[in-house]
C-alpha cells in the first residue's frame, strides 16, 4: 500500500523581518501557545546577535544555519538481519530544521540567563563556528565519515 502525500506547511513569513526562517525560530521558541513572548525572545535575541557581529539580522542568521546545519545525516538500515548506520546527505528543508533545533536546544540547555541572551550566545556562537550546536554538527559529520563504508547501502 502506497504512502500518502504528504503536503508541505509553509510558514508565513514574521511581521518585522518578512523571513520565514525567522518566523520558524519564533515557532520553534514559542511554549504553550505563547506566541508574543517567544516573539520579544527572538527579536531581542536577534537584535543583540547583530550587534555583536555586525551584521544585519538576516545575514546573521543565514551565516548560523549555515554553519550550524549538516550536509550530511545518518540513517539507520537494516540489510540481512543486521543495522548499518548509512550516510545521506541533508535536504535543505531539513539542513534548515535541524540546525534551527539545536541552536534552541543548547540555549534551553543554558541556566541561569534569560532565554533572549542565551539564544543571541548560541546565534552568535553558530556565525563564530563555536559552540554546541556546532559541536553537534560536527560529531554528525564525523559519525557520517566514519559509516561511509556502508554508503552503498543508500537507496
Amino acid at each position: 500500500m502506497r504512502k500518502k502525500i504528504k503536503h508541505k506547511i509553509i510558514t508565513k513569513p514574521d511581521l518585522r523581518f518578512a523571513s520565514p526562517i525567522v518566523a520558524k525560530l519564533i515557532n520553534m521558541v514559542m511554549q504553550a501557545g505563547k506566541k508574543s513572548i517567544a516573539q520579544k525572545i527572538v527579536y531581542d535575541a536577534l537584535e543583540k546577535a547583530e550587534k555583536a557581529v555586525g551584521k544585519p539580522v538576516l545575514e546573521v542568521m543565514a551565516l548560523a544555519i549555515e554553519n550550524a546545519g549538516p550536509q550530511l545525516e545518518l540513517k539507520s538500515r537494516r540489510i540481512g538481519g543486521a543495522n548499518y548506520q548509512v550516510p545521506y546527505e541533508v535536504r535543505a528543508e531539513r539542513k534548515i530544521l535541524l540546525a534551527l533545533r539545536w541552536i534552541i536546544e543548547s540555549a534551553r540547555n543554558g541556566k541561569g540567563k534569560p532565554m533572549a541572551e542565551l539564544l543571541a550566545k548560541e546565534i552568535i556562537d553558530a556565525v563564530n563556528n563555536t559552540g554546541t550546536a556546532v559541536k553537534k554538527k560536527m560529531d554528525m559529520h564525523r559519525m557520517a565519515e566514519a559509516n561511509k563504508a556502508f554508503a552503498h547501502f543508500a537507496w
